[in-house]
C-alpha cells in the first residue's frame, strides 16, 4: 500500500475524543472527510472519519466509535496518512512530495534536482541544490512525472 503524510496529531480535544490535525497538504479537501480513512503512526493505525471542521489552524477529526478523551491519547504526537489511491488524482494533478528527486529544467539546460520542498509560514520552496525557489505557478511551467522533471519559467534572477 503506498501510503501519503497529510501531517500530525497534536493533541486532543475536549473529552469526547476528538484530535487537533496540523496539516498543511494540499488536498485536504479530499481527505477530510466523514468515512474517509486516516492511518496513524507507525503501525498505521486505521481509524474512519465521523466528524471533521476546521478550528484555528488545526484540522479537527472525531473518529468513528471513539468517544473518550483516552481512546485518542495514545495518538497524540503520530503522524496522520491516507492511502494515495483514495486521493483520486487525475492524469494532470501530483503531490507536492513528487517532485522531490525530479530534475529542474530552466531554459533547456539541467539545472539541478529537487531535493525538498520547505514550508516557510505557508509560503512553499523547492530546494534544488543549494538554491530556493517559490513553488508558485509564476515559476513553474510545467511538470512532468514520467519523464521525471520540472520545466521551471522566470528563475533566471533565483538561480
Amino acid at each position: 500500500m503506498n501510503f501519503v503524510y497529510i501531517g500530525v496529531i497534536v493533541n486532543t480535544h475536549a473529552l469526547k475524543g476528538e484530535v487537533r490535525i496540523i496539516s498543511d497538504f494540499e488536498y485536504k479537501d479530499r481527505v477530510f472527510k466523514i468515512k474517509n480513512s486516516l492511518y496513524i503512526g507507525d503501525l498505521k493505525s486505521h481509524e474512519e472519519i465521523e466528524s471533521y471542521r476546521v478550528h484555528k489552524n488545526y484540522d479537527m477529526v472525531k473518529f468513528k466509535g471513539i468517544n473518550n478523551i483516552n481512546d485518542v491519547l495514545k495518538y497524540k504526537g503520530k503522524k496522520v496518512y491516507v492511502l494515495r489511491n483514495n486521493l483520486n488524482l487525475k492524469s494532470d494533478e501530483y503531490l507536492e512530495s513528487d517532485l522531490i528527486g525530479l530534475n529542474a529544467i530552466f531554459e533547456g539546460k539541467e539545472i539541478g534536482t529537487i531535493t525538498d520542498i520547505i514550508n516557510n509560514n505557508g509560503y512553499k520552496l523547492i530546494k534544488i541544490n543549494d538554491k530556493l525557489i517559490p513553488l508558485k505557478t509564476n515559476f513553474i511551467k510545467k511538470v512532468n512525472i514520467e519523464k521525471n522533471e520540472v520545466i521551471l519559467k522566470n528563475v533566471g534572477e533565483l538561480i
